[in-house]
């Protein structure tokens, strides 16, 4: 018995180390069938997804990838890539897919024992719903499992989700879902319901074979803790007839491997020998090495039991005969072995993206960094201009209030000329008119004085009475006339201040004061195409003659005073965009005089 044992011992042994090198010492004539078996679909496609960085898609296959494994019943690696799904929908931001992958990963963890995990995904999945079943379905779970060690607590909550879930239409997840209500009835010591479950599942699973198949052996499992091993059998053998049918290799051994336990429970070992001797043999047959260890350990168990060791070398002699060929042909490991080559592959790919997406948010920092910079230096640069701009305005009110400033000592020396003359011929009358009217007409100057434009009829106000002062002074040498078009709106429309007043200044001056005869000065305010026009028309002179008869130092200030009036113009135009323009043309023979036109834009704000 004891030399038994210790062979046994070294042929199990044997047998786990041959199945980790036997994919890699195969003979030639086993190569070509080895490369002919890959690893699945989705990892193919995840390598692919992974080398080219394509998030989407490694998130898509990652959970392909996670329900292969799922239905292998390979809960852990199922978990593992259910968990890498979910981060990377999280990257991507696909709420979607992140409920629905949550709570994939919350379902096997549960099946994990990993109860405090699950909750937090199921609670996730929920946080997330914007379906409000959707969101109930999930926190139901979730305080499902929060209850676990009270089983009468959780029905509610089962019952709950059974309803809302067929209300869904999602049948898998009602088959699940009774699956769990006849969990719960079994820990409530409750076989009927709990067989009475696992039917009203059947009728959702009907479309998933492997599903039927595995609700079907609970409930035989159900019956046979019940002791009604007949039943169970019963079950089991259907099944076994089914799989015959469809040649489903698989699943005959998995239900000849149960048939025969419950024969030992049914203490009946004659039949239980001729199931696992049968599910041996198609174990064998089928190159399934893992399934044929599992039957041979039973047999071997029960043999010792019953202290035959004959039988016992018998299968280990025949096992030995076979166990070369057994484990080269097993596509099972073959399978599992390109699998690890792949995953291999999926790791390295893996830290490569890691790298490559380290690269990316360092050249990403990088970027925002130099585009922060950029963006500060444009702004620094914005605002040096603005400041310049604001500066060279500010430069050009000045010397806009200096130009017109300028003007302002010439017509004082000019007024008090003229007082002193009406003194001098002792006119006290009319220099105390003088004076009076002067100094009305100053007080107006100095409150306009730091305005570049005023209204129409304070500019008309204005320049009446510096014309009635001049013809005050030169009464016998001209007249004058002021007309407004009617349709300019005096109060509203606005005029550049003091560039009216030299021109009139220049016609009474240089051209009227000159005549023999009494002249007269025209001063018109017309509206036209949009715009303004002021005429300035006088019979004096004229400029040609006036020039004849001025001296140097007269030339001189005409010449700054036409100078003056250009400047302030064009300081206008550059700091208010108006576009304002004046010509000074000689009338032509046989007339004599001057006509100024000053031209601007209907200005009703500044």
């Amino acid at each position: 018995m004891r030399h038994l044992s210790i062979t046994f011992s070294l042929l199990c042994l044997v047998l786990l180390f041959s199945q980790k090198i036997a994919a890699q010492e195969m003979p030639v004539q086993k190569a070509e069938k080895s490369r002919a078996v890959k690893a699945s679909k989705a990892a193919e496609e995840l390598s692919v997804s992974l080398d080219k960085n394509d998030e989407g898609k490694i998130a898509e296959n990652y959970e392909k990838l996670a329900n292969e494994f799922l239905n292998k019943e390979d809960n852990a690696k199922a978990e593992e890539y259910f968990k890498r799904a979910l981060n990377s929908y999280t990257k991507l931001k696909q709420n979607e897919d992140k409920i629905r992958v949550a709570r994939s990963l919350a379902k096997v963890q549960e099946s994990r024992k990993k109860f405090n995990s699950a909750i937090e995904n199921y609670e996730v999945a929920g946080s997330l719903a914007k379906d409000p079943s959707e969101e109930k379905i999930n926190l139901n779970d979730a305080n499902r499992l929060k209850n676990q060690a009270n089983p009468a607590s959780q029905t509610d909550y089962v019952n709950s989700n059974i309803e809302l879930l067929k209300k869904e239409k999602k049948s898998d997840e009602v088959t699940e879902a009774y699956v769990q209500k006849a969990q719960n009835s079994l820990d409530l010591k409750d076989k009927s319901v709990a067989i009475e479950s696992y039917k009203k599942a059947l009728v959702y699973a009907k479309d998933k074979p492997e599903a039927v198949i595995k609700i079907k052996n609970e409930i035989a499992n159900v019956y046979a803790s019940d002791n009604q091993f007949e039943k169970a059998i019963n079950i089991n053998e259907k099944l076994l007839a089914e799989a015959v049918t469809n040649r489903d290799f698989s699943t005959q051994i998995k239900q000849l491997q149960s048939i025969a336990s419950l024969y030992f429970k049914k203490e009946d070992p004659e039949k239980a020998i001729v199931s696992l001797k049968e599910a041996y043999r198609l174990a064998s047959e089928k190159e399934n090495s893992t399934e044929a260890k599992n039957t041979l350990s039973a047999l071997v168990k029960y043999y010792k039991s019953e202290g035959n060791e004959k039988e016992s070398m018998k299968l280990y002699e025949q096992f030995l005969q076979n166990f070369d060929e057994l484990i080269q042909s097993d596509t099972t490991l073959i399978s599992a072995k390109t699998f690890q080559v792949t995953e291999g592959k999926i790791r390295q790919l893996e830290k490569e993206k890691t790298l490559k997406d380290e690269l990316i948010t360092k050249k990403n920092t990088f970027n925002y960094f130099l585009l922060g910079s950029i963006l500060l230096l444009l702004l620094l640069f914005a605002f040096i201009v603005k400041a310049l701009y604001a500066i060279k305005t500010k430069n050009k009110e000045i010397a806009l209030q200096s130009l017109r400033r300028e003007m302002n000592p010439h017509f004082i020396f000019n007024s008090l000329n003229s007082v002193n003359q009406f003194i001098a011929e002792n006119k006290e009358l009319e220099a105390n008119k003088y004076l009076t009217s002067y100094s009305n007409l100053m007080r107006d100057m100095m409150e306009n004085s730091n305005k570049d434009f005023i209204s129409l009829d304070k500019e008309v106000e204005q320049l009446k009475k510096y014309l009635d002062l001049e013809h005050l002074r030169f009464q016998d040498k001209f007249d004058f006339e002021i007309t407004v078009d009617e349709k300019l709106d005096a109060e509203s429309v606005l005029v550049p201040n003091m560039i009216i007043q030299p021109h009139l200044e220049n016609s009474i001056w240089h051209g009227l004061r000159y005549l023999d005869t009494k002249g007269l000065l025209q001063l018109k305010f017309q509206f036209a195409d949009a715009k303004v026009v002021v005429v300035i028309e006088d019979n004096g002179i004229g400029l040609t003659k006036s020039r004849e008869l001025k001296t140097s130092n007269q030339k001189v200030h005409e010449s700054r005073g036409l100078n003056n009036t250009k400047e302030r113009i064009g300081l206008l135009n550059e700091l208010y965009k108006k576009n304002i323009s004046f010509v000074i043309k000689e009338k032509e023979l046989p007339e004599s005089g001057t006509i100024v036109e000053i031209v601007f834009p209907l200005i009703d704000k500044i």
